[in-house]
């Protein structure tokens, strides 16, 4: 009797228990991170009698999750690189709109100032004309600085994402540790804390969305939270705490580092595959500073091209004088690395100061500068960031159009830098010529035909292409003569100037004549003179010094030509050669073309690490998540045990019953 009566109600305790965990599951079938959980019921050993052994009836073991460690650490590892791809496209659609298209954009600001100097060639001292370039030049400078402000706006607030991911990923990290501490004790009952097990899961993949994570369990029950390559961010029931630290170089951009018993160490991009704090260091390193030096280019080479043909020209001043600059932008910046060599007042002891030497040749990229260590001593190492292409250099020298000078002696061994040429430049673009009269749109030299020319010449235009112009040498006599007995197409010249002196050459039809580096020998008088029509024997061009600048085109027309030179990105190549680069238009079109196509494949990436994030979360919950009718059927199932068990009691208290009535007789 006594022996049913046990078996009875351990049959209604199991199934009580049972009963109880399908309501669980039911409850919290709609809980992120739930994990199913399940009775496990035993068998105990059976009682021996003298007919045999007989069962006990069930014991409740144990409760446990269903819980797949490999599906888990999937659907953690996807899931960090899910944020970092949507993090670095949301970030790059913001970058792509400093670079519009169209009729905002700067290829357009260009050209319309560019287009402006044609009323200029028609009416060279109408002020009017002059105000309209005037304006067009402080449209175009001032959508350089307002491009380049939005950039400073962008590393702004990715300094703050940077600094709130941060105290987030520390209230996870802190949690995380609380959890192991709660799980370590209760371990030691023998039983699992599933919900306990389930919060720290769910903790953890709330981690990865801010940095990718790895797991290792512990003997303990804890689990320990390592990133960056194995540094540890969770040991046990003790988290480190992660921060936004100062760039060493620049203080207006920041690293990631974490802190220990040690300090504070900066962690290595490098190592770094997830979470949207990788993306935002990763777009703060590459994409802006990419962007910033497309624009930097753009805007020295620009506004270095117009003050030199501006320099070369004459303005309406009283007397007339050589055009000053028409644009301003930032200066090169050297910046050096915080942990650089100091003396007692807290100085660096040593500078590397930046002087442009030819815009032209300037690249779209910043340089890392340190000692060669393989080197001859006194050399250094330059590596331009932009592609990694390393020269050994030595104070004095040359790079990509700008010119290196260290400052209070050589740096030390030890000491880095980082060079940005162009970084600042579109920042600080402004019109700094305030007087319409200042823009000078007059030739230094002046060219006529002769009255009694034959052929059916006239000047195009003349105009001053460097400085190797000299007026000393006016005037000038421009005579043809026979066609060239190795090229009948083309005609003898012979230029005489001022001191007498004569130099020979040929003439076609679109030919310039003045500057002509393919000539033997090469002629550069620094000026040059198109022609249009065809001459004739004997015939002749005067060229003198201008005389009345208020009615000379010719400098202006030399602005017109800007637009179509390939004077942006120029390289000089190992055999002396120079590259060619390419006109304002094409620059920024190609900025335009290097930032979308960043975009598209950022949406790509987003798109498709998204996806492969919900398949293995839709893997995880497959195999551990609440199954609402399997849970229904199993409910039913212990119900039926329950009552079950329940008709066993009611048998055994009948038996019982009836014992004590026949007992009493």
């Amino acid at each position: 009797m006594g022996s049913l009566l046990s078996i009875g109600i351990r049959a209604m305790m199991a199934n009580q228990a049972a009963i109880q965990s399908v309501g669980q599951n039911i409850a919290n079938a709609n809980t992120p991170g739930y994990s199913r959980q399940s009775v496990i019921l035993t068998t105990p050993n059976g009682q021996f009698t003298g007919g045999g052994f007989f069962g006990r009836g069930v014991n409740v073991q144990t409760v446990e999750r269903a819980h797949n460690e490999f599906l888990t650490t999937r659907a953690i590892s996807s899931k960090a690189l899910a944020h970092m791809d949507s993090t670095s496209m949301d970030k790059l659609s913001q970058l792509e709109k400093v670079f519009p298209p169209g009729e905002t954009g700067l290829g357009a600001a260009a050209g319309q100032f560019l287009s402006a100097m044609v009323d200029v060639t028609s009416r060279p001292s109408d002020p009017s004309a002059r105000q309209v370039v005037m304006g067009r030049a402080t449209e175009l400078a001032s959508r350089f600085s307002s491009a380049g402000q939005q950039l400073g706006e962008l590393q702004a607030g990715v300094i703050s994402d940077m600094r709130t991911n941060v105290d987030v990923a520390n209230q996870l990290a802190e949690q995380i540790a609380f959890a192991n501490r709660e799980i370590s004790g209760a371990i030691g009952t023998g039983h699992t804390p599933n919900d306990l097990l389930d919060k720290r899961d769910r903790l953890i993949s709330n981690l990865s969305e801010y940095i990718q994570v790895s797991t290792l369990a512990a003997s303990d029950g804890s689990v320990g939270v390592f990133i960056g390559g194995g540094q540890s961010l969770v040991l046990g029931a003790q988290a480190q705490r992660l921060s936004v630290s100062v760039d060493p170089y620049d203080v207006k951009r920041g690293t990631l580092s974490i802190g220990d018993a040690s300090g504070s160490r900066e962690l290595d991009e490098s190592v770094l595959t997830g979470g949207s704090l990788t993306a935002l260091l990763k777009f703060q390193n590459k994409d802006l500073q990419d962007a910033r030096n497309l624009l930097g280019q753009m805007a020295a080479a620009m506004s270095s091209r117009v003050n030199g043909q501006q320099a070369l020209g004459m303005d309406l001043s009283v007397p007339p004088g050589k055009g000053v600059p028409l644009f301003a932008v930032g200066a090169p910046r050297s910046l050096p690395s915080a942990t650089n060599g100091r003396d007692g007042t807290g100085r660096f002891l040593t500078d590397v100061k930046l002087t442009i030497t030819n815009s032209s040749q300037l690249q779209a990229s910043a340089y890392k500068l340190q000692a060669n260590s393989s080197g001859a001593p006194g050399t250094y190492l330059l590596t331009r960031l932009s592609d990694g292409v390393q020269t050994s250099i030595v104070d004095g020298d040359t790079v990509d159009g700008f010119k290196m000078d260290f400052t209070s002696g050589a740096p030390g061994n030890g000491d880095t830098y980082i060079l940005e040429p162009v970084g600042q430049a579109a920042l600080e673009m402004r019109r700094v010529l305030d007087q319409t009269s200042g823009i000078a749109a007059a030739s230094p030299l002046s060219a006529a035909t002769n009255i009694d020319n034959k052929g059916s010449t006239t000047v195009n235009s003349m105009y001053a292409v460097n400085d190797k112009l000299d007026k000393t040498q006016a005037p000038m006599t421009l005579t043809f003569g026979d066609p060239d007995p190795l090229d009948q197409a083309k005609l003898q010249y012979t230029l005489t100037l001022a001191d007498g002196s004569v130099l020979n050459g040929t003439w076609a039809a679109g030919q310039r004549i003045g500057n002509e580096p393919n000539a033997v020998p090469p002629i550069d008088l620094g000026f040059e003179l198109s022609l249009n029509g065809v001459p004739r024997k004997d015939d002749t061009i005067s060229i003198e010094v201008t005389k009345y600048p208020a009615t000379n085109n010719g400098n202006a027309k030399a602005f017109l030509n800007i637009q179509t030179e390939k004077f942006i990105g120029q390289r000089l190549q190992p055999d002396g050669s120079l590259a060619v680069g390419s006109t304002i238009n094409e620059a920024y079109a190609s900025s335009m073309s290097e930032i979308g196509s960043r975009v598209q494949g950022a949406t790509y990436l987003s798109g498709v690490s998204v996806s492969v994030a919900a398949e293995a979360e839709a893997s995880r919950a497959g195999q551990a998540g609440v199954n609402i009718d399997e849970e229904a059927s199993r409910l039913m199932q212990y119900q039926q045990g329950y009552q079950a068990a329940a008709k066993v009691l009611q048998a055994a208290q009948s038996i019982f019953d009836e014992l004590l009535r026949i007992a009493a007789r």
